[in-house]
């Protein structure tokens, strides 16, 4: 997935962005496997891919927006590389997903809903992973961490910064 901010409608993305459109175009209902696709594409879902989305199926803005904004997977604002959510459910909110939160917070110098300036961290909240019984939980991308605790966090970003590329002393 790229994550690089479009600059112009000459970016050769949105070229991919037209084919992904004419592919879909005739078929009812595509607006949200456009988006998904859209959004694999450049890593976000700028206004100016809305309004390409809108133009190319035919649909006001206004809905294609209403759908980026209603549904979770869906995002406006650019994303890095790691993108960490931390379970605020109940179960794991008691068992100190605050702190571990705190300490991403501490660690990575953002608040919840930012990106490190390197673009590697995006620091999220959720409210249930489904996994209750390891809390506290979080993810990093795809990848389930169950009984976490803040004392983890640095080992964890260790190992995602390996894994990305990303300096291993640059937090933010």
């Amino acid at each position: 997935m790229t994550t690089n901010c479009p600059t112009s409608p000459e970016d050769p993305r949105f070229k991919e962005l037209e084919k992904i459109i004419a592919e879909n175009k005739d078929i009812p209902g595509s607006l949200i496997q456009v988006l998904h696709k859209a959004q694999n594409l450049f890593g976000y879902l700028p206004e100016e891919v809305q309004v390409k989305v809108s133009d190319g199926l035919n649909i006001p803005i206004s809905e294609v927006y209403g759908v980026v904004t209603f549904y979770s997977l869906f995002t406006m604002t650019k994303k890095g590389k790691c993108r960490i959510s931390v379970c605020l459910g109940t179960a794991c909110y008691v068992k100190g997903a605050g702190d571990i939160v705190a300490a991403f917070k501490k660690e990575l110098g953002i608040d919840i809903g930012d990106t490190t300036k390197d673009g590697l961290f995006t620091l999220d909240s959720s409210r249930c992973v489904g996994a209750c019984g390891m809390a506290p939980v979080l993810t990093i991308n795809e990848d389930v961490h169950g009984l976490v605790t803040k004392d983890d966090v640095p080992k964890l970003l260790e190992k995602y910064r390996g894994e990305a590329g990303g300096d291993k002393e640059a937090v933010s």
